[in-house]
């Protein structure tokens, strides 16, 4: 009996030490998705004036880095993210160098608040949705939705508010969730772009 014991005892420990060598199992490194190199765009329209663009503002839900998707067939006040797929940096960051980048080609330039360069007028974005929401299994479409403000730096006055919304279909799954948003991003950049043209042509 007691050998049979003096046994199980070894029997144990080589099992805990050979789980202790193999360790937890290794994992692939997540896939990292940025929106891309821009587009080619048009110059025109062009404004003349200076923005100060600081860093567009996000829902605590997308200040990630995650790739956020919805089944709405199922439950559509439920966000979620893919495991194994990542933003290279939060949403909110990838929109603001978009933004500050189209609208430098278009304008007398563009600030953010670190330059401390003066400026005429603040272009402030809140960003109210960026992920992939799922009508069925097999599709899906992506969905950038924000409000832009902008400010009269002069006279500290708001100068013009409006919300925008831009959806584009997507491959139901992580690759073509960033491929559309990324789309749909460049998108909803032009129509802030001719928004602000003609908001600052009053």
């Amino acid at each position: 009996m007691q050998k049979y014991i003096n046994y199980l005892i070894l029997l144990i420990i080589y099992s805990i030490l050979s789980g202790c060598a193999l360790g937890p199992e290794k994992r692939d490194p997540p896939a990292v998705f940025d929106l891309g190199p821009p587009r080619a765009q048009p110059v025109s329209p062009v404004i003349n004036a200076t923005v100060l663009i600081p860093a567009v503002s996000a829902s605590p839900w997308l200040d990630t880095p995650n790739i956020m998707y919805r089944l709405a067939y199922r439950d559509a006040g439920r966000p979620e993210a893919y495991a194994q797929h990542r933003w290279v940096m939060s949403p909110a960051l990838l929109l603001s160098e978009r933004l500050r980048g189209r609208f430098a080609a278009a304008t007398r330039g563009v600030v953010n608040t670190q330059d401390g360069a003066r400026a005429d007028y603040s272009l402030r974005i809140e960003l109210e949705d960026f992920s992939q929401s799922f009508d069925t299994a097999n599709s899906s479409q992506a969905n950038v939705r924000l409000r832009a403000t902008l400010i009269d730096l002069n006279t500290r006055a708001l100068h013009a508010q409006k919300s925008f919304g831009v959806a584009r279909p997507a491959a139901p799954n992580a690759p073509g969730a960033a491929q559309s948003l990324a789309v749909a991003s460049d998108a909803v950049v032009e129509e802030l772009l001719a928004w602000a043209t003609q908001s600052l042509k009053k």
